[in-house]
């Protein structure tokens, strides 16, 4: 299932950094393995868009769904918040009256950039949603009670099997009529839809610039500390952590978003 992609007439978002992914240009003797650094951070809002199908679609959306489980004097999180993209967008659309953004990282480099974006988002725009920006371990992180959860490529991350402890944490903190939204890289058990949408992917990123080293140099570094699951491996465990429902509300070739209910 896609949405259409919505697109505001005016502005909605704080000047990010124009800087392009050029982190994997060079011919490097050894690619180390990835990680949220200030290099990254650079240029992070360039490589996401170029790298991931649909994350803008992705990201606006988010904002939307919140909108509809959002309830009055409860916490939102944005889990894995990076540079606050969804926390903008749930800042822009929920008006429930109460709630605060909790956007959580572990990097460092990303927390303080993220502040600096979601000051200027302050500054253009009146009555957004008061926002908490905290450098943290979500694996450790007290969860308050909440009405929305949002995972915006983050449990990819994760180790696989700290996956279910997490999920279970967070359907604990979710108060009934509330959600979990989740966007992961999906793999797929039926090898010749693997390879198909793998090409497609790498066709996506060929197309938006990136030369055959670039990718090849990326996915080293990345293919360590990002594990994938398929769609029916998320469904169960969603399901074995408490949650009664998952249904898809987004895939772009082998990316996709869920919302999962407590």
């Amino acid at each position: 299932m896609i949405w259409l992609e919505y697109r505001p007439r005016f502005r909605t978002e704080p000047a990010v950094s124009k800087q392009p992914d050029r982190l994997f240009a060079q011919p490097l003797e050894q690619v180390p393995d990835f990680v949220f650094n200030e290099d990254v951070v650079r240029v992070f809002p360039d490589m996401i868009k170029r790298s991931v199908p649909g994350y803008p679609t992705i990201v606006e959306n988010l904002g939307v769904l919140a909108a509809r489980f959002a309830q009055p004097n409860t916490a939102l999180y944005d889990l894995g918040a990076s540079l606050g993209a969804v926390t903008q967008a749930l800042r822009r659309h929920v008006r429930s009256d109460g709630c605060q953004v909790i956007a959580v990282d572990n990097s460092a480099a990303m927390v303080e950039r993220c502040r600096q974006y979601l000051t200027a988002q302050d500054s253009m725009f009146q009555e957004l949603l008061p926002v908490q920006v905290l450098e943290a371990d979500i694996l450790s992180l007290p969860l308050a009670p909440a009405s929305v959860v949002a995972m915006n490529f983050t449990l990819q991350f994760i180790a696989p099997e700290q996956r279910l402890e997490l999920l279970t944490r967070i359907h604990q903190a979710l108060l009934p009529g509330g959600a979990l939204i989740l966007s992961e890289k999906l793999r797929f058990a039926d090898d010749e839809e693997q390879t198909l949408l793998n090409e497609l992917h790498l066709d996506f990123k060929r197309a938006n610039g990136y030369s055959e080293l670039e990718i090849a140099q990326k996915r080293s570094a990345i293919e360590n500390v990002m594990k994938p699951d398929t769609l029916q491996a998320h469904k169960e465990r969603l399901h074995a952590a408490g949650f009664t429902k998952v249904v898809p509300w987004f895939q772009c070739l082998n990316f996709a978003s869920l919302i999962a209910l407590p």
